[in-house]
């Protein structure tokens, strides 16, 4: 019996070497090594995670089969990529084309993108209140956005596996600021997203569903923000909109540093799932977070401070039974609003160093994942 609900879990793969990185940082550098490095900031603060599975590479197809598997057997149905776009090439795209798509068992799980697009800032182990510099800038001009659009459709649109809603793939734009600053202006903007529309049915498909990341507050230091995001929701011709995460929506500053409560924050969200359903042309897929901790990406030779990201609070009180309330949540929520299709998106498979993670650590196992299942396990 397929699952009724859309469980759609963001991954974020920086854990395979990638050229780039091994220009930024070293040869064969990865994530891993500030998840190995993190040490506990404060009383009671639970780091170094330990991954159960150790630390293994994404881009390895045995190792992406094993993931899957434990996806699909907890009720999750696809995987969103965090899939990034610079100076006219992928970035960090061989977790899912060496890893995911060679998979013998691909089949079981859908795959989507987010195009994380905005701009890459050197943010790993930085002294609190500098300015990080800027090492890739997100935005792109018309000619690189239908270079992208080109290589999109034919990479991934055409998988079998890609996912898709009521036919039309699945695309989704992490700063609609961003894209509208590259692009010169609206106009063009919209210009570029209905060439993206035409250019995919001209590929055989009925149609494209184009979905907006939405969020109140900056976290990355490089974000650019949109004033009346519905009216530009709905100028774009947008079909949908989103979280990716929840402290997009909750003002971390006002909470006493060093923490802040996982119950508090989910309040936080709960509020703006209504909200952003009454304001937006569109509907609004609700967002789960399992928690939230950047302080690996800190310098973990200085003090932990409050600071622009990634010194923010730690969000506490995140137990796998907290995170299923907030599932169950999730689930009336879709259900009274009658979304279709029944969607929700979860930060995040593996966002170790962000302290959101779904993969097995050797405090809580499986928990997380267990608590999908006890809510949305076919």
């Amino acid at each position: 019996m397929a699952n009724k609900y859309e469980v759609a879990v963001y991954y974020f793969p920086q854990y395979h070497s990638d050229p780039t990185n091994d220009i930024w940082h070293r040869p064969g550098w990865t994530e891993w090594e500030l998840v190995k490095a993190a040490r506990p900031r404060f009383e009671g603060h639970r780091q170094p995670i330990i991954p159960a599975w150790g630390y293994f590479n994404e881009a390895d197809p045995a190792w992406a089969a094993k993931e899957i598997d434990l996806a699909a057997d907890h009720g999750i149905t696809s995987f969103i990529y965090d899939w990034y776009w610079y100076e006219g090439k992928p970035f960090l795209q061989d977790g899912l084309e060496k890893g995911f798509m060679a998979a013998p068992n691909n089949q079981r799980l859908k795959f989507g993108l987010m195009w994380a697009n905005h701009r890459w800032v050197r943010i790993f182990n930085n002294i609190a209140h500098e300015e990080p510099p800027l090492l890739a800038d997100g935005a792109v001009d018309r000619p690189n956005f239908d270079r992208m659009v080109e290589y999109v459709v034919k990479t991934y649109f055409r998988h079998p596996g890609y996912f898709k809603i009521d036919g039309a793939p699945y695309f989704s734009i992490y700063e609609l600021g961003t894209f509208i600053e590259g692009l010169g202006g609206l106009e063009a903007a919209k210009a570029a997203l209905d060439h993206f529309r035409e250019y995919t049915k001209a590929q055989g498909f009925p149609d494209l569903h184009l979905n907006g990341v939405t969020w109140g507050f900056q976290v990355l230091p490089s974000e650019v923000k949109v004033e009346d995001p519905a009216r530009i929701v709905e100028y774009l011709g947008l079909n949908s909109v989103g979280s990716y995460v929840w402290i997009h929506h909750t003002d971390l500053g006002t909470k006493s540093f060093p923490t802040a409560p996982y119950e508090e924050i989910a309040e936080d969200n709960y509020r703006v799932w209504e909200e952003y359903t009454r304001t937006f042309p569109v509907p609004y897929m609700p967002n789960v977070s399992m928690g939230w901790d950047a302080s690996p990406r800190t310098n973990q030779e200085i003090p932990f401070q409050k600071a622009p990201y990634p010194w923010t609070n730690v969000i506490v009180g995140n137990t796998p039974a907290a995170f299923e309330e907030a599932l169950r949540k999730a689930r009336d929520f879709i259900d009274a609003h009658d979304l279709n299709p029944k969607m929700l998106t979860i930060n995040a498979w593996n966002e170790w160093t962000e302290g959101s993670y779904l993969l097995p650590d050797t405090d809580n196992g499986t928990g997380y994942l267990e608590a999908i299942k006890r809510v949305f396990g076919s």
